[in-house]
């Protein structure tokens, strides 16, 4: 079944949709080798990524990748999160530690440009204060509902990718917390606002996109789109239908990017 599961972002109701998820479905080689045939077939001049949020837009490419403080609070507030966790550091020395950090990179000349650090150092006063606030909002959320992830579970440190040959195309699957309950996966993406019509296909392609990039194929048993804001959680479990219905609304995207290119050309 492809269902999508909603409950209030309570930690008993997130707590439950994490004890009850089942366990997940495993791709196996020739899903890769089908999934990889299909996006071959959509002929791109540039490397494309793929992700969650293209998909929520109906393939509507954005005018590029910047930083701002929205876009930083996640990377940072993950980070600072797994440092009161490991460290038992306040969350807002865990944030300025981090922030710190970042300008420690660039000041040694280890950070490229373009990059958080990179960008950091290039921030006025007022911003970095935005952004301090920004982060420590983010790693907040997620400490808050820390409760509910059981015994096992940590931050993720990186995303999910998953380049696939010869189509020019890399896949992105978000994800902030990965909880382990009873032997099977759940993953957890934090998201800010409230969620809109797409919420599901945009879970469904996280899904995916980080079942791919599992050596083994291995999906999540329970893939958990969180928006504290709106104290609202949706859940796509890692069935074929679901991960096939990811594939699709991924496949979808680059179609359109496709389009949207030729169009641009003509």
């Amino acid at each position: 079944m492809n269902t999508l599961l909603s409950a209030q972002a309570t930690t008993a109701d997130l707590r439950e949709l994490i004890t009850t998820a089942p366990a997940g479905e495993q791709l196996t080689l020739e899903h890769r080798r089908s999934i990889g045939a299909r996006f071959r077939e959509v002929p791109t001049l540039e490397h494309r990524r793929l992700d969650a949020w293209l998909v929520e837009q109906g393939g509507r490419h954005d005018d590029g990748f910047s930083w701002s403080p929205p876009v930083a609070r996640r990377v940072l507030g993950n980070a600072a999160a797994q440092r009161v966790r490991a460290n038992g550091d306040t969350i807002a020395d865990a944030v300025r530690d981090e922030i710190a950090d970042q300008l420690v990179r660039t000041a040694s000349g280890r950070a490229r440009t373009g990059s958080l650090a990179w960008w950091l150092a290039g921030c006025s006063h007022p911003v970095l204060g935005v952004v301090l606030a920004e982060a420590t909002t983010w790693a907040t959320q997620v400490l808050d509902a820390s409760p509910a992830f059981g015994a096992q579970w940590q931050v993720a440190t990186t995303d999910a990718y998953y380049d696939i040959a010869g189509a020019r195309t890399s896949l992105r699957g978000r994800r902030d917390v990965v909880c382990v309950e009873g032997g099977r996966i759940v993953v957890i993406r934090v998201r800010a606002g409230s969620p809109g019509r797409s919420a599901g296909a945009g879970l469904r392609a996280d899904l995916i996109s980080n079942a791919l990039a599992d050596p083994e194929g291995r999906a999540a048993g329970r893939f958990i789109g969180l928006w504290p804001d709106a104290n609202v959680a949706l859940a796509v479990d890692g069935t074929l239908d679901a991960l096939r219905a990811g594939g699709r609304d991924l496949l979808r995207a680059a179609v359109c990017l496709r389009r949207a290119s030729l169009t641009a050309a003509a």
